[in-house]
């Protein structure tokens, strides 16, 4: 078996048997996980390729919260 690398995608089956995604940072830490459990593995890879494309997408947040540090 391939030793790991980081950062990536980890795709496994869950207590209910339902496919999940975690994305593990360069450190090995959890940054994101899916928000559901899909019943096929290929739409979990549906899931995670959403997530690649959407690297360029814009950061919204409150306007009262523009200047926050």
């Amino acid at each position: 078996m391939a030793t790991r690398e980081y950062p990536s995608y980890w795709m496994y089956k869950d207590n209910r048997n339902e496919w999940r995604w975690r994305y593990d940072a360069s450190n090995a830490e959890t940054i994101a996980v899916s928000s559901e459990g899909y019943i096929k593995r290929s739409d979990c890879q549906r899931g995670i390729d959403i997530m690649k494309a959407s690297y360029n997408s814009p950061v919204w947040l409150p306007y009262d919260l523009v200047d926050a540090a």
